[in-house]
């Protein structure tokens, strides 16, 4: 005889949700279908190193769409550290604005990346989906954005 039972068996009290009835109706089931390919303006939700099913370092992203009609939604990239994507990873971190003295920085400097936004282009070919980082940019009013040195006036006013 086992020492678990797994049987199911009816709850013996009643749980009352009648207080959820009206809200039931008009509740939406969330939708999980992954957006489609094109161009999204995101913010980095999470973002933390694993290991791939292979052992693989990898970069895990989960980005949230912050406009349009898909906006709310998330996208996800996986970005797989060997020695022939590390070029790739590189440019991704630079497209963030994370400059690193050492690669193994990085596990400690992964909080820096959160709440950026960016621009990504997501596309799907087969059944492989890739999502590329094609610029950051500010949103308005969240501080000012300063130009890169070679676009800096010098003491000019520019109006």
């Amino acid at each position: 005889m086992s020492e678990y039972d797994d049987s199911f068996e009816p709850a013996t009290s009643q749980v009352d949700l009648s207080d959820f009835d009206d809200e039931f109706t008009s509740a939406e089931a969330p939708n999980f279908d992954e957006v489609p390919d094109g161009k999204y303006q995101v913010r980095i939700d999470t973002v933390r190193l694993e290991h791939s099913q292979k052992g693989d370092p990898m970069i895990k992203w989960d980005l949230i769409v912050i406009a349009g009609p898909h906006s709310g939604r998330h996208i996800f990239k996986n970005s797989v550290i060997t020695q022939a994507s590390l070029p790739f990873v590189k440019g991704d971190l630079k497209t963030l604005g994370l400059e690193l003295a050492k690669f193994s920085d990085l596990s400690q400097r992964l909080e820096e990346l959160l709440d950026v936004t960016l621009e990504v282009t997501k596309r799907t070919r087969g059944d492989y989906t890739n999502v590329y980082f094609n610029k950051r940019f500010q949103i308005a009013g969240a501080g000012a954005q300063t130009p890169p040195p070679a676009e800096q006036s010098h003491g000019e006013i520019p109006f």
